[in-house]
Formats: C-alpha cells, sequence, structure tokens
C-alpha cells in the first residue's frame, strides 16, 4: 500500500559510482539483499546517522571510518539490521569491511558497512563475505534500479531521484535512493539514504550541505514516531566532472548543486513517507506564524504524531477538535488560542478560538476523504515556519508490525 505517485525514475550514470545488488539470502532465498558501492578514488563522503543510544554496529563503525580514511566503498544488507549484537556485532560488520578491502587492496577503513532489518538478531555475516567477489563483479554505473531494490525492507516500491544540469558546458548528475517505510521519526529515521554526484566538493562543505539537506528532509518526516537504530543518511561527491573543486558557500556552481541535492533529500524523504506502512494518507503538517522554528517544529510534530489525529486520517473523520488539542499540549509558551486560525487544505475550519463560521461538516469530509492532505496552521506569533511530512495510521500498519519477524 503507498500513497501517490512516486515512480523510480531513470536513473543517469553517477561519474565515479560504480553499484550493483546480489543475494545473500540473509532472510528469503532468492532476494537480492546485499548492495555495494565502488566509489572513485578520491571521492568526497560525508554522512548523518541515528541518534539513537542503541545505535547499530554498522553506524558506529562507519563514524569510526569516515573519520580514518577516504572512503572507496560501501556495502549494505538488508533483513538484518546488526542491531543490539553487541561485541560481535562491531566484529561482525568490520569483517563485512575487512573481506572487500583484501579483494580491492584497500585498507578496512576505507569501508562503509550498513544494514536494515529485524533487531537483535546476530548477523549472517559469512553469507554477506560468500557474495562479495560477485558484488564487486558486477557493480557498474547502470546499477541503481537494483540498488534501489536491494535496499528494501518493508518498502512496497523503490525509492530514487536522478537530476542532471548544466555548468560551464558541463553535465553534473545527481542521484539518490533511499528505503524506509516503518519506525521513522526524526533524528533520523529508520532509513537508509545514499546520494551522489559527480561534482568535486571539499569535504568540509560536504558536511555541511549533508547536514543541512538531511535537516530540511529527513529529518522532517515522522510515520509513527519511533527513531530507529540504524538511520543513516550518506552524501557523496566523486569529482570526476572536470570542473573547480567546491568549498565555498557561495557562487552559481554551489547554489545550483546544493539546490539539486536538497531536492534530491526532500523527494526521497517524501517518498518514504508516501510508502509509509499501512499508509492511505500523505499528509503535510505546515506551521506558520511562530516566534521561533522550535515552537513551529513542536507544534508541527504534536499533530503528526497524535495517534487520535492519525486515526481520525485514516477513517476520513473532520474531527478537528483532536488538531486544536495537539496544538494546545505541543508546551507553546503562552499561546493565544485565539489567534491561531487552522485550515484542512485550503478550507478554514479553526479562527478565534472555535470553529470557524464558514465552516461546514461537509467540507472537511470531502477533504478528509482526499488521499493528500495538508494541515495548514498559523499560530499568530511570528514569521517563522516550519513544515513535517506524516501520514495516518490503519489496521495494516498494525499488521505489518505485527507480523514483522513471521
Amino acid at each position: 500500500m503507498a500513497v501517490g505517485e512516486y515512480p523510480f525514475p531513470h536513473m543517469h550514470p553517477v561519474k565515479g559510482v560504480k553499484l550493483t545488488a546480489v543475494s545473500a539470502g540473509i532472510k528469503k532465498v532468492g532476494r537480492r539483499d546485499v548492495v555495494l558501492f565502488e566509489l572513485a578514488q578520491g571521492s568526497a563522503v560525508a554522512g548523518v546517522f541515528t541518534k539513537n543510544a542503541f545505535c547499530a554496529a554498522p553506524v558506529t563503525v562507519c563514524r569510526e571510518h569516515l573519520a580514518a580514511a577516504p572512503i572507496r566503498f560501501l556495502v549494505i544488507n538488508s533483513g538484518n539490521a546488526n542491531a543490539c549484537t553487541g561485541e560481535q556485532g562491531l566484529l561482525d560488520a568490520k569483517a563485512t569491511c575487512a573481506a572487500i578491502a583484501e579483494l580491492k587492496g584497500v585498507k578496512p577503513e576505507q569501508v562503509l558497512p550498513f544494514s536494515t532489518g529485524v533487531i537483535g538478531e546476530p548477523l549472517p555475516v559469512q553469507k554477506i563475505i560468500a557474495v562479495v567477489p560477485e558484488a564487486l563483479e558486477k557493480a557498474n554505473e547502470n546499477g541503481w534500479d537494483d540498488a534501489g531494490a536491494g535496499i528494501m525492507t518493508t518498502d512496497t516500491r523503490a525509492k530514487g531521484f536522478s537530476q542532471q544540469f548544466e555548468f560551464q558546458g558541463k553535465t553534473i548528475t545527481v542521484n539518490g535512493i533511499s528505503k524506509g517505510a516503518g519506525m521513522i521519526k526524526p533524528n533520523m529515521a529508520t532509513m537508509l539514504g545514499y546520494i551522489a554526484t559527480d561534482a568535486k566538493v571539499s569535504q568540509e562543505l560536504l558536511q555541511k550541505l549533508s547536514r543541512e539537506a538531511a535537516d530540511k528532509s529527513f529529518n522532517r518526516i515522522t510515520i509513527d514516531g519511533d527513531t530507529s537504530t540504524n538511520d543513516s543518511c550518506i552524501l557523496i561527491a566523486t569529482g570526476q566532472v572536470d570542473l573547480p573543486e567546491v568549498s565555498e558557500a557561495n557562487g552559481e556552481l554551489y547554489e545550483k548543486l546544493r539546490e539539486t541535492i536538497l531536492a534530491a533529500h526532500i523527494h526521497l524523504a517524501k517518498s518514504i513517507v508516501s510508502d509509509g506502512e499501512g499508509a492511505t494518507k500523505f499528509v503535510t503538517v505546515a506551521v506558520n506564524g511562530g516566534a521561533n522554528r522550535d515552537e513551529c517544529l513542536d507544534v508541527a510534530y504534536a499533530v503528526a504524531h497524535s495517534p487520535l489525529i492519525k486515526t481520525a486520517l485514516f477513517a476520513s473523520d473532520p474531527n478537528w477538535g483532536r488538531i486544536v488539542a495537539a496544538i494546545g499540549y505541543a508546551g507553546v509558551p503562552q499561546l493565544d488560542a485565539t489567534k491561531v486560525r487552522v485550515h484542512l487544505n485550503d478550507t478554514l475550519i479553526v479562527e478565534n478560538g472555535g470553529r470557524a463560521k464558514t465552516y461546514t461538516e461537509e467540507q472537511g469530509q470531502a477533504i478528509m476523504s482526499q488521499a493528500e492532505i495538508a494541515i495548514n496552521i498559523h499560530l499568530g506569533r511570528g514569521d517563522f515556519s516550519e513544515t513535517v511530512w506524516t501520514t495516518d495510521l490503519s489496521y495494516e500498519y498494525v499488521r505489518i508490525n505485527a507480523d514483522y519477524r513471521s
């Protein structure tokens, strides 16, 4: 079950990136569940990771390796999270890196490992190591489609982005794939995201772009309010297009590149929401008129996380009282309820501390029956605004997560 149109696009090759997906039989025999990226020498790699205290072993290893050496390979497995697996989990993640390093003559620290799937089960590391030679042999510049499918878990569709732009007669490409459908909440979510460009970007600036883009995209989505142990978002710049390095946050090339990288992150983040487990509605919660950024986000998340609002959305029930209740308990200091206005799409439903005089139940019912809905909230306190994307909460979400390990 998925909402809206987010088809997997035609993926242009990114110079300096080869990738593929192969089957190790981690959870299901024959399913492609190991993805490998090979990056050109000299590539810059940046990343942001989960803030969950029980972060998975591969997250710990990735942080160590990013600080230690230039990255040449990424290896991702689905079907097993290698999280809450103790010291053995760390050894298994490092063993996967070592297997690739030995075959390709690089240091183990030049490999980043990633895992997604069930928490608390030992990683079948020998199955992964056994297919490493096949993955290395098959990696090619047109492997984006296979990789997009290979990182899926409860996703119903692969998620991708590909866009090109011209600068001084040169073509620059930005590609991305991501996965995620449940256990989705900012900081970050149970998602994996990989965005790559063939532009040349300094390591310092790439890390800044990575943080900014993740904050405006993957850190603005929530499906069920659960922050995962494994989420990772990686930004790669291979530098294979013959243009000067972008090292300062200014200039035409920087602006074009930043715009496209942001577009990639936002598109992939929305793709995750549209494919939320059991989702029947794609919901935008936009909060305007805040005194600061934080209170806008507090209100947006209070609405987006409310199970009462999410179940009303699933039922197509215009129970607007649940929305104002969430706004009221969001913790905004000295909120004046008489200044708050709430719209469903473009229809005013709340003003002056109560139901808008022009609002009718029939209007609300018509809007709530749609697959894509916007809840627009104006706090009447200032000029700040923030947007969060979320879903409804359905019977199917319960079924998927009740049966997840079976």
